[in-house]
């Protein structure tokens, strides 16, 4: 039981770790603000709450956990709502969709 445990601790917090690494990458990608910005939020969510959930099933006091727990829920509700206010006020100051970045040769 502590073998499949420890497995799928260490498969949650390695997948988090690529969710946060992908997510590195589209920020340096993706072309204009929205996309970069929906790249950001995707592993803002994921990224932590797969390593909070991987050191969650790696605890060993239940007070712990229900701290580890408590952190994912704040993130899980805070990280949303962050990026709908920053697309939000993009959308109303009316960024372009197309703006590539300066240097960009595509």
């Amino acid at each position: 039981m502590n073998l499949i445990l420890d497995i799928a601790s260490w498969a949650c917090i390695l997948v988090g770790g690529f969710f946060g690494l992908t997510g590195a990458i589209g920020l340096f990608r993706f072309p204009d603000f929205f996309t970069r910005m929906h790249a950001a939020s995707i592993t803002d969510t994921l990224c932590p709450g797969l390593i909070i959930l991987g050191l969650m099933l790696q605890g060993q006091s239940l007070m712990m956990v229900l701290k580890l727990g408590m952190v994912l829920l704040i993130l899980a509700y805070s990280a949303p709502t962050t990026a709908h206010a920053l697309a939000k006020a993009a959308r109303k100051e009316q960024r372009k969709f197309d703006s590539l970045a300066k240097g960009d040769e595509r």
